[in-house]
C-alpha cells in the first residue's frame, strides 16, 4: 500500500493516541495490584512510562517512510 505521507501521517497520528491511551489504562489497573511500597510504584511507572515507546517506534518509522530514503537526500 503506497499512501501518500499526509495520510500515513494522519493513520500513525490516530494509532498513537489510541495505543497511549489504552497502555494508560492497562498500566492503571495493573497499578492496581501492586504492593504498597514506593519504590515498587516508583520502578513500575518507571517502566510502563518508558516501554509505551517500543510499539510505537515501527508506527512513526512507517510514517515517515525511514526505509525508503536515500543518504543525503529526499526519495
Amino acid at each position: 500500500m503506497n499512501l501518500p505521507l499526509p495520510q500515513k501521517r494522519l493513520i500513525a497520528c490516530v494509532f498513537i493516541l489510541v495505543f497511549v491511551v489504552l497502555w494508560i489504562v492497562a498500566a492503571s489497573a495493573i497499578a492496581r495490584h501492586l504492593p504498597d511500597s514506593q519504590l515498587a510504584r516508583l520502578a513500575f511507572y518507571a517502566i510502563a512510562g518508558t516501554c509505551w515507546g517500543l510499539p510505537v517506534l515501527p508506527v512513526i518509522s512507517w510514517s515517515e517512510n525511514y526505509t525508503g530514503r536515500k543518504r543525503g537526500g529526499r526519495k
